[in-house]
């Protein structure tokens, strides 16, 4: 096989790195660009290179401070790059077999754990059932020696979900649902295993069960939601997957992007529909969906949500500067609704800054829907009666603007 002095290995020597963490960060993109751009022109010699980066992630990741997260999420972004990568190449057996090796033996190292995950895209890093099979016997007395009644210790083999895998990828299915009802305890982390076998197979009504069996207290419901609404929607059965499992699935960052989330999922669902779904779903938090609303263009549905419901003041005076031209009743709307929750105490860290920029959003959107400012102005103060905080910051704050 060609060799290549790889700029990253040197980069890449134990502990490496210090506590901090963004300069590994910024070390590991460089090195996925490197070994990018040579697949580019060589798929075999980039595989070679993506075995090596994975081999010295750990040792050299081993000092830095992993509290926040965003190291982590780096390795694991690396990881979904680097498998597809290797696994992609058609390459004699034995190189296969030994990038193999040399992955396993850095996972059993492995002891932040930084590369763990491995385990889960091992039969598609084996690439044929053969040699998938062949990893699948490696494993299989292991875990079922961890998994014994009379096993000792904690029951752990950094093995395991690469043996589920294998087997899966082996089509070894009757047999990975075996192996799973010798576990200790129904975790969702390997029970996925068998939904899977058992959907391969084509019984996906006894996946959907065998996945609803897995829920327990800590287990991420979400993703058991996900997989149940995969096998539905594989099999053109939309409505019961959107009815028992929409909103559960595809819960995601913001409010906007699970509403984005469902309606590109289900077309067949109109935006109001999916909306009121999603608003039943968290009584008392109808305001957190106002900018759904206004994103999908139901603009009657996002002002009764801010006129019902706490909305964050920022989120409606956007809306009020960004809609005054095209929508100048629904931006009146927004700007009112946004200084109205402000006169009530509602938003984080409200500054003076944010009441004029309501205040000014607000004014624009009149002037273009013909109002005069003194209707404006008669509304603010009516909103301000009373001696709660909020009114008097909101009249000090526009003191200028709504005096008599």
């Amino acid at each position: 096989m060609t060799t290549l002095k790889w700029q990253f290995a040197a980069r890449f020597r134990r502990n490496a790195f210090g506590w901090k963490s963004d300069t590994p960060i910024q070390r590991i993109k460089e090195a996925l660009s490197e070994i990018k751009l040579v697949a580019k022109k060589d798929p075999v010699l980039a595989a070679e290179g993506a075995v090596t980066l994975l081999e010295k992630l750990s040792p050299a990741l081993e000092q830095v401070d992993s509290s926040s997260g965003a190291l982590g999420s780096a390795v694991n972004r690396a990881i979904d790059a680097l498998v597809p990568i290797i696994a992609k190449p058609e390459v004699d057996r034995p190189i296969r077999q030994r990038w193999l090796e040399r992955l396993w033996e850095a996972v059993q190292e492995d002891g932040i754990p930084y590369i763990e995950i491995l385990g889960d895209s091992w039969g598609e890093l084996c690439t044929t059932t053969e040699l998938a099979s062949q990893w699948a016997d490696e494993f299989l007395p292991l875990v079922e020696r961890t998994w014994s009644p009379t096993a000792s210790g904690h029951g752990f083999f950094k093995g395991t979900t690469a043996c589920l895998a294998a087997l899966y990828a082996a089509w070894r299915h009757e047999e990975l649902l075996l192996l799973l009802d010798k576990a200790p305890f129904k975790w969702w982390h390997d029970r996925r295993w068998g939904v899977k076998a058992l959907a391969a197979m084509g019984r996906k009504s006894e996946a959907i069960r065998y996945a609803e069996a897995s829920r327990g207290l800590n287990d991420p419901s979400w993703q058991i939601a996900q997989a149940c609404e995969a096998i539905l929607l594989s099999s053109g059965m939309f409505d019961e997957a959107y009815n028992r499992y929409a909103v559960e699935a595809n819960q995601s960052t913001t409010n906007l992007a699970t509403f984005r989330a469902i309606a590109k999922k289900y077309p067949n669902k109109s935006a109001r529909d999916i909306l009121r779904d999603l608003i039943t779903s968290q009584p008392g938090a109808e305001g957190k969906w106002f900018a759904a609303a206004k994103d999908a263009g139901l603009f009657d549905m996002a002002i009764e949500l801010a006129s019902n419901s706490p909305t964050d003041p920022r989120t409606l005076a956007r809306a009020a500067r960004d809609y005054g031209k095209d929508q100048p009743d629904f931006a009146i709307a927004s700007g009112l609704a946004a200084l109205r929750w402000i006169s009530q105490g509602h938003g984080y860290e409200i500054t003076g800054v944010d009441v004029l920029d309501a205040y000014t959003a607000l004014i624009q959107a009149a002037h273009g829907a013909g109002i005069n400012d003194g209707q404006i102005v008669e509304q603010i103060r009516k909103m301000t009666v009373g001696s709660h905080p909020g009114n008097q910051f909101l009249k000090t704050i526009l003191a200028r603007h709504i005096s008599s």
